[in-house]
């Protein structure tokens, strides 16, 4: 049985193995659901002994595990390590959500479910592709797998791991399905990914909560103060106001922006499908431009006061924000962080005291299209979309992209198969079926044009 006829036959068995995956909530970022992180991990692990490889176990690190897992058919074939993660965004709010979160849902021929495309539908593909090439006697290459659980949290513990397994690990190229493509049909693989800084910031005033008639106009208040702070950080033309902040960004040459203009992109589709009647974003760029080869800082969350039903008429003593900023190549996380709390601690007022803590970071990344992994990609994706892929520039991080380069010396080909439209970190993320198939058929194909001369 070919590696394809395999695939068809079990897409049922397929389906419901995600479906069992995505059930559990393996919310790294709350330590309330720690146990269900490592029942995904078990999970993981059972499923990629069951589908062939050698080695399976789960790495112990002083956070979640790593599973890993590997098949060496031939010491003269090339070897691709497999990266994804397992770990999911917090559902919440849970209320927006049209199905249950943990709960997958098929509508339309898309699977609703925290996680369906970020990450468990996408690495779960390379898992099941990998059974169907066992299965029916047709791995060209050697492959390692490398689950992880932590990275919606920084991957604080990959990176000692992967420095301290840098022989184990030994590959030709990485493989990470964690990115999206233009449409079904516009096949693309993302060339680039910019690098993230993420800091939570501390605003407090009086040392208790005020009566808001009585201190009100009298006494700095923290919301107003942040709120004020966070405009400060943009200009009119939505750039950048940190000294030094823009310094070392890499300026994409007028040659390389006229190629990316080609890339097929509806801005009045782009608008009614987020239902908004206007884009926003740094003056000079493209919608396309802003979100693949500019930096960008945006607010994920802010807080403070009551917040409860009615009214409290309370001048708060503290308020907060959590800020993200994504860099481009030659943009360095710790230093734009540094630049940020440096900003920021000079322009709050007296009034008030500010504390700014760094949560995690990563480093920006560019992959080359000349390479025979790329060119391979290209070549698998040519085979079932029927139309060769565009390379394009992913707006979001995978920080562990520029440690593998760092690290192992490995250049990284992003396969990805999901789409912007399916919501990830967002209520009611969802991965189409077309999607979570075609990248299971597409993968051996990967396999097989890396494998040849």
């Amino acid at each position: 049985m070919s590696t394809q006829d395999y695939i068809e036959d079990n897409k049922d068995r397929f389906l419901d193995e995600l479906f069992e995956l995505l059930r559990i909530p393996s919310i790294s970022a709350d330590s309330a659901y720690k146990a269900d992180v490592r029942k995904t991990a078990e999970y993981v692990e059972q499923k990629l002994r069951d589908a062939g490889a050698d080695k399976v176990c789960l790495e112990e690190t002083s956070g979640n595990p790593i599973v890993y897992g590997e098949k060496m058919i031939d010491a003269s074939k090339p070897t691709i390590l497999v990266y994804g993660h397992y770990d999911v965004q917090p559902s919440v709010p849970d209320e927006l959500w049209n199905t249950p979160p943990f709960e997958p849902t098929l509508i339309d021929g898309n699977i609703y479910a925290r996680g369906a495309c970020d990450d468990k539908g996408q690495f779960y593909m390379h898992l099941k592709a990998f059974e169907a090439m066992v299965a029916s006697g047709d791995l060209h290459c050697n492959v390692k797998f490398m689950i992880e659980g932590e990275e919606e949290v920084g991957s604080t513990n990959l990176g000692p791991y992967v420095k301290a397994n840098a022989e184990k690990l030994a590959a030709d190229v990485v493989l990470i399905s964690d990115t999206g493509m233009i449409a079904n049909d516009i096949p693309s693989i993302d060339t680039g990914l910019r690098g993230l800084s993420y800091v939570e910031v501390e605003v407090t005033g009086p040392k208790i909560d005020l009566h808001s008639g009585t201190y009100g106009g009298a006494v700095a208040n923290p919301i107003n103060v942040l709120s004020s702070m966070i405009a400060s950080l943009h200009d009119e033309n939505r750039k950048i106001t940190i000294p030094g902040f823009y310094d070392k960004v890499l300026e994409v040459s007028d040659e390389e922006r006229s190629e990316m203009a080609k890339t097929p992109f509806d801005l009045e589709e782009y608008k009614k499908e987020l239902d908004v009647d206007e884009v926003l974003g740094e003056a000079g760029f493209s919608t396309i431009e802003r979100t693949g080869i500019r930096p960008t800082l945006d607010v994920n969350g802010i807080w403070g006061g009551y917040i409860g039903e009615g009214a409290k008429t309370v001048l708060p003593s503290k308020a907060f924000a959590k800020i993200s900023m994504r860099l481009v190549p030659n943009q360095n996380s710790s230093e734009i962080s540094d630049l940020f709390q440096k900003h920021f601690e000079s322009i709050a007022p007296k009034s008030v005291r500010v504390k700014v803590s760094i949560h995690h970071g990563g480093e920006p990344a560019l992959t080359p299209t000349d390479s025979k992994a790329y060119l391979a990609a290209a070549r698998a994706m040519e085979k079932t979309f029927g139309k060769k892929p565009v390379p394009t520039r992913g707006g979001g991080s995978i920080p562990i992209v520029a440690l593998f380069e760092e690290v192992l010396g490995l250049k990284t080909v992003l396969f990805g198969f999901g789409l912007d439209s399916d919501a990830i970190h967002s209520p009611n993320e969802k991965y189409g079926l077309f999607n979570f198939y075609r990248g299971i058929e597409t993968i051996p194909y990967f396999y097989q044009y890396f494998a040849e001369d």
